[in-house]
């Protein structure tokens, strides 16, 4: 099965007006545009564009063919602005609130809905452009070093200290406390001292008060890794990871889920209980997630059911089920049949036999037993 697909970018608020539309050489539409989905999720399906299924959605699509719906979603995302601070649940955690919020008669579309589907998320990103995101918890003795900075430039900053030092300081920061506010007020009154003591920091806490002033996940982002990432370079979120992306373009590759569960910077639905349920703390050294060398090809293999390639040249593939967003025109060979895809052109590939891609630049995201 060989499925031309295409969609439109979603036009969230943080999305950027240019990036998306530069990098598949299409003509912006004005507004933002932030995400591009490529997969059968039905937030926001493909549609197929040519062929027997021409005009259907994916799902459909597959459904008539008496396929399997893809387990992974692929997504394009252009960041101009930072994202909600937020973390996804595993499997247990999804099926659980999926349920409890069904039978509690919450629409499935409701704005104030936590869990819009049964399904985990686990989640990775492979910068595009430079790209600039929060992920993970720093070790410790970086988050009081910086908490006691902060603490010696204003009192009103010296509970941040404290509650680092106690262990509590996500959910205290998140419990709207008087105090909690002050110290956000206060961060924003002495960014000049700040800056002047903690560099990076006061970056971080610049671009998120410009776009969020007074939240209190102004904070909760000093106690997690600021990560840059070089073109090329990827982040891999598993379930419970603290994470926010700041500004870039990046592909990520994730479940098939639209489970999201926000604890700041965002005027969407925020759930403190349940982000702090699912949330892990355990301190991440370096968050990055390595590359493997292929032939023709660049992977990222997280521990999760897929994987993310970059093709630049020509790369044999097993047989599988996979989805190929072709940023540069490219050629797929199955069977002895060949099939081309313009720039910017996408399919989904269900095949029992080899396959091979041929492009300068295409993404290849493939389904793999879970490790």
């Amino acid at each position: 099965m060989f499925v031309p697909i295409a969609n439109e970018p979603r036009g969230y608020a943080w999305g950027s007006t240019r990036l998306l539309a530069d990098y598949l050489r299409r003509e912006p539409s004005g507004g933002p545009e932030a995400e591009l989905w490529l997969g059968a999720h039905p937030g926001s399906p493909s549609r197929v564009t040519r062929g027997e299924h021409a005009g259907l959605d994916l799902p459909e699509a597959i459904e008539a063919a008496g396929g399997r719906q893809p387990a992974m979603l692929l997504k394009v995302l252009a960041a101009a602005e930072p994202l909600s601070l937020q973390a996804h649940p595993d499997a247990a955690r999804a099926r659980e609130g999926y349920d409890r919020e069904d039978a509690a008669g919450i629409a499935r579309d409701a704005p104030h809905r936590s869990y819009r589907d049964p399904f985990p998320k686990p989640e990775l990103v492979v910068a595009v452009t430079p790209f600039e995101a929060l992920s993970g918890f720093r070790p410790q003795a970086q988050a009081q070093a910086v908490a006691d900075a902060l603490a010696a430039i204003d009192a009103r900053l010296a509970p941040v200290a404290e509650h680092v030092r106690a262990g509590d300081a996500l959910a205290w920061l998140l419990s709207g406390a008087p105090e909690v506010r002050a110290a956000v007020t206060a961060a924003a009154e002495r960014s000049a001292a700040i800056a002047a003591a903690l560099p990076a920091e006061a970056d971080t806490l610049a671009r998120l008060a410009a776009a969020h002033p007074g939240d209190a996940g102004i904070l909760v982002a000093l106690l997690l890794n600021r990560v840059s990432l070089s073109p090329g370079e990827a982040l891999y979120l598993p379930a419970g990871n603290l994470h926010a992306y700041l500004e870039g373009l990046g592909i990520e590759l994730m479940g098939p889920s639209d489970n999201v569960l926000r604890g700041g910077l965002t005027p969407k639905h925020v759930d403190v209980d349940e982000l702090l349920a699912v949330v892990d703390t355990t301190p991440l050294d370096d968050p990055r997630l390595p590359a493997v060398e292929l032939d023709g090809a660049i992977a990222y293999r997280p521990d999760a059911p897929f994987e993310l390639r970059l093709v630049e040249g020509e790369h044999r593939v097993e047989p599988g089920r996979a989805l190929l967003l072709a940023v540069s025109p490219a050629r797929v060979e199955i069977d002895g049949e060949t099939r081309e895809l313009d720039a910017a052109e996408a399919a989904w590939i269900d095949t029992g036999a080899p396959f091979a891609v041929v492009s300068d630049e295409a993404w290849l995201a493939l389904e793999r037993d879970t490790p």
